[in-house]
């Protein structure tokens, strides 16, 4: 852990070096993260983990699922312990079948929603009414 915060603190006190973001997705991990599209709606986590297992080790599955119809979106996420074994389970299993379905894998890319925690403001504060 100490070997990557030096590498990544030296990557970025170069001032006048550019940093790329594809070096700062892979420090962040991003690089092991799968977009997985084209599952069937009755895939599982157990099912998409199991699936990409063959390749490594998954740290997570997770399937996107419709709050409304209470059933998978037809799409998820699957993050390996390591980089290689993400590029090896891209190139294998994209255009696979999986539960029935040509499955289509991707890199994934990093969030563009940036929460910051604090909660968005409606406009200027209104006074209480006297009761």
């Amino acid at each position: 852990m100490a070997a990557l915060g030096k590498s990544i603190f030296g990557c970025i006190s170069h001032s006048n070096s550019k940093i790329l973001v594809a070096q700062l997705v892979f420090y962040r991990g991003i690089a092991s993260k799968l977009f997985v599209k084209g599952m069937s709606f009755s895939t599982t986590e157990e099912i998409l983990a199991d699936a990409f297992s063959q390749f490594g080790q998954v740290t997570e599955a997770k399937v996107i699922m419709d709050k409304v119809r209470h059933r998978s979106k037809g799409y998820g996420y699957v993050t390996f312990s390591k980089e290689d074994e993400a590029r090896k389970a891209l190139m294998d299993m994209n255009g696979k079948l999986l539960d029935g379905r040509v499955v289509f894998v991707d890199n994934a890319r990093p969030s563009r929603h940036f929460s910051s925690g604090v909660p968005a403001g409606k406009g200027p504060p209104q006074l209480a009414a006297d009761n």
